[in-house]
């Protein structure tokens, strides 16, 4: 009887490290949408727009990728509230928005700006930076520079719930 229950518990016990060394389900990577596909999502769809603005050499802007944004609170609040956008401040792409054309413009030393990121910040080029909208896509807030995520949750949750209506983002950041 011993060596049975030996044997039994033995094979508990592998079992249990086999299934403890089994990768769990992979988490669903946030959609991330063109500036065309979000605009036209919203014609049927009106939700809110969270726009980030990067660039390909900036590394802050995928250390947010690879952390805030991926962060399972974060992507899943995004995802419920927001069409999320990635912008690259530097594309060649032209966009076409409500009748007007945004081009890149070279700045003459090898490097330019995309005109429509220039928009959304008002000229103020920092990366990565933030732009939410809302279903008008007219502009709630600018927020530059790298998030962690429960920033970020507490961002978009100030955007998304429409809290600029009733308070600034200083006075909400400070008591939430």
């Amino acid at each position: 009887m011993l060596p049975f229950l030996f044997a039994a518990s033995a094979i508990f016990v592998l079992a249990a490290f086999r299934f403890a060394d089994q990768p769990s389900a992979p988490k669903a990577a946030l959609k991330w949408y063109t500036w065309e596909e979000a605009v036209e999502l919203n014609k049927t769809k009106p939700k809110k727009m969270f726009v980030d603005v990067y660039t390909d050499w900036c590394g802050w802007c995928k250390r947010m990728d690879k952390s805030t944004f991926s962060d399972e609170k974060v992507s899943a609040y995004m995802a419920a509230n927001y069409y999320p956008v990635k912008l690259d401040a530097e594309q060649k792409a032209e966009i076409k928005f409500n009748g007007e054309s945004f081009k890149y413009v070279d700045s003459g030393n090898g490097r330019g700006v995309h005109a429509l990121a220039y928009a959304l910040l008002d000229g103020k080029m920092g990366y990565p930076s933030m732009v939410y909208l809302n279903e008008k896509f007219e502009r709630i807030m600018v927020s530059p520079g790298y998030k962690e995520a429960p920033d970020m949750l507490k961002e978009l949750k100030f955007a998304a719930e429409e809290k600029y209506k009733e308070t600034s983002w200083e006075e909400y950041r400070e008591n939430n």
